[in-house]
């Protein structure tokens, strides 16, 4: 077997092994549920500050685990090596949200199920997720704790500013208290009624009371 009898069996039997058809429906299609991903991703963004590189990071890996998975299934021998080669890459970008790692996989798993050819599963099954997503994360509660902040003058005026904040809330535990001459300072956890914060004002008011602040909490981060 002559040098070109070895090229022409292996390079160029798979410049034909995809189609040029289904390589731009597959790029395409993942290219637009990545970019419904993005935009679901954008809606249901909670963190402190919103990353639009991430945001672009699901679609291009959207797109590039599609590329990957159809190579890998046209040809068997590309798939042994492809899974060597990923074997030592190493990513070390921290995540920081939860819910990021969820629209990592999402992504991932829509490349992997357009490169197979099961596009109904890949669109209806990102739109029912998306739906999802945006009802359940996107859903607002009066229950949600948050973090009463009071700084007092003295003990009399830390018993009122309690009893008081006892009395406009449905839930209300010391977390954390701190006392020097002439300052009480308390951290209290408290979950509302509604959505009427105008008690912090009344609090604020208060004889002996120096300030009041009231803060959202969700167990990670203040905001």
């Amino acid at each position: 077997m002559s040098f070109n009898d070895i090229f022409k069996s292996s390079f160029l039997e798979n410049v034909t092994a995809v189609s040029v058809t289904d390589m731009l429906l597959t790029i395409v299609l993942a290219f637009c549920i990545g970019l419904f991903i993005f935009f679901v991703y954008k809606k249901t963004y909670q963190g402190v500050m919103f990353s639009a590189s991430f945001g672009v990071t699901l679609i291009a890996l959207t797109m590039i685990t599609s590329q990957v998975i159809l190579a890998v299934t046209s040809n068997v021998v590309l798939s042994l090596g492809m899974v060597g080669a990923l074997s030592i890459v190493r990513f070390r970008t921290a995540i920081k949200e939860p819910l990021d790692i969820a629209f990592l996989f999402w992504s991932i798993a829509v490349g992997i199920i357009l490169a197979a050819g099961m596009i109904p599963l890949a669109v209806i099954g990102s739109v029912i997720i998306g739906l999802i997503l945006l009802i359940f994360v996107n859903k607002k509660s009066s229950r949600n704790p948050y973090i009463v902040v009071l700084s007092c003058e003295n003990h009399a005026a830390e018993q009122a500013a309690m009893q008081f904040l006892q009395a406009q809330t449905e839930h209300c535990v010391v977390k954390s208290k701190s006392a020097q001459a002439g300052l009480v300072e308390l951290n209290t956890e408290v979950r509302l009624k509604g959505d009427n914060t105008d008690f912090v004002n009344e609090i604020s008011a208060m004889p002996g009371i120096h300030s009041a602040m009231l803060v959202s909490y969700n167990g990670d981060y203040m905001a």
